[in-house]
């Protein structure tokens, strides 16, 4: 099997002949001279805004300073294929608008922002110089020694030699003896590189390229997917419901009306009483086309919006209710639709098992919250998973973010309140 990164190769045969210690040395060297630039940078970036902020000028520089995380970051990903296979990619969160400002904010906002930006300030100040420590030592020490016979007969004329400018070598056997002792050096050094590396790259994964990810990226990710999602089930209710009633709805209507005009020129007889029987089961199936069309996605909802979508679902409620929702404008369509459909579900509730002589639907939006109560004064003792379809619906509203709650105690009264955070999309003059 072949080793996936360093640490595999260190405690496998063949380390020192494979290209692992080579690719060690590299991510080592490179290391050293990225953080030393690293450096640099972010101290001219630092010290420039901080003279220029007086004048505003330096206010984008000292931003840059705080996003350098970010390419820091990348390139330490780039490199960590030097001594590990396995990807690693990044977990920052996708700005929920185009722009540059919205990049800018998404960015600032984010944890994973200030986690890169604390590992570029850790390289920059402290682990590049341990990088160029343990390369010197592990490398470049061993290789001098190992050249000690080629100093003694070039700098040293045949007659001497320096080791590591500490020992004077004065002989030949003397000199190959110490390049012996350099190649054993040598070896041990190749290995202090692979660990070396290996325990860097498990510091760069865990700082800027965690194995299992950012939770909290994946939530706020997943969170947003599911508001998508819902998003598009909505547009797909839209065009299903325009589809019938422009479509499947004019053919029925056209029949309709030309099984009528059949009727009006049919003689008394059998075929007169199957045009009429006909002509009503065309009527029966209109009628269930619009009743269907009304429920997947009402055209007062879509064109007036929630307050008169509710107006509607009390007009042709059996228990009379009282509606006092305040809306001054239009809320998205998502929110619309779940607090649509969560009233007409509640009223629905109320005709079948409740009992009760009359209800109530209030609400309206505040602090960036929609509020809606229905309240009924029937028999009470209601659950909403018996049977209700309000599970249905609580999972709808949780999708938006939004809560769903019951109180319906035995005797009653029953009391639906729903609560979805939004803002305004429109506002009526």
């Amino acid at each position: 099997m072949h080793p996936r990164n360093v640490w595999q190769a260190v405690s496998g045969p063949g380390f020192l002949l494979s290209a692992w210690p080579w690719r060690a040395a590299a991510y080592l060297v490179t290391g050293a001279v990225a953080g030393a630039v690293t450096l640099v940078g972010i101290v001219a970036a630092a010290a420039a805004g901080g003279v220029l902020a007086v004048v505003v000028v330096g206010l984008p520089l000292l931003v840059l300073t705080a996003l350098a995380g970010i390419p820091v970051a990348q390139v330490e990903r780039w490199r960590l294929r030097l001594v590990d296979r396995d990807p690693a990619p990044g977990r920052h969160l996708q700005p929920t608008a185009a722009g540059l400002w919205a990049w800018l904010t998404t960015r600032l906002r984010e944890r994973a922002t200030w986690r890169e930006l604390g590992y570029a300030l850790l390289f920059a100040v402290l682990l590049w110089p341990v990088d160029a420590l343990v390369v010197t030592a592990a490398l470049a020490l061993p290789l001098s020694t190992v050249a000690t016979p080629v100093l003694m007969a070039t700098v040293g004329e045949g007659e001497e030699a320096k080791v590591l400018k500490q020992w004077t070598v004065t002989t030949w056997p003397t000199a190959f003896g110490m390049a012996v002792l350099g190649l054993l050096l040598l070896a041990l050094g190749a290995y202090a590189l692979g660990l070396a590396a290996g325990a860097r790259a498990e510091l760069t994964r865990v700082l800027v390229a965690p194995r299992g990810g950012d939770l909290g990226v994946r939530v706020v990710e997943l969170t947003r997917s599911r508001v998508r999602l819902v998003d598009a089930f909505e547009a797909e209710r839209r065009r299903i419901e325009r589809d019938l009633h422009d479509g499947a709805q004019q053919r029925l209507v056209a029949l309709t009306m030309a099984l009528g005009l059949a009727r009006l020129d049919a003689p008394p007889g059998p075929l007169a009483d199957q045009l009429a029987k006909a002509h009503g089961e065309a009527g029966k199936a209109l009628e269930e086309l619009r009743e269907l069309i009304h429920g997947i996605h009402p055209k007062v909802l879509a064109d007036y919006g929630l307050k008169a979508a509710v107006d509607d679902a009390a007009d042709r409620s059996v228990v009379p209710v009282d509606v006092r929702v305040e809306l001054s404008g239009r809320l998205p369509q998502a929110v619309e639709a779940a607090a649509y459909f969560v009233v007409c579900e509640a009223l629905a509730n109320t005709a079948r098992h409740s009992g009760a002589d009359r209800a109530e639907v209030t609400g309206g939006h505040r602090d960036g919250r929609l509020f809606l109560e229905i309240r009924d004064d029937g028999r009470g003792g209601a659950e909403a998973g018996a049977g209700s379809g309000l599970t249905g619906l609580a999972d709808r509203v949780s999708v938006l973010d939004g809560r769903l709650s019951l109180s319906s105690p035995p005797g009653g009264p029953t009391l639906l309140c729903v609560e979805i955070p939004c803002e305004w999309t429109e506002r009526f003059a």
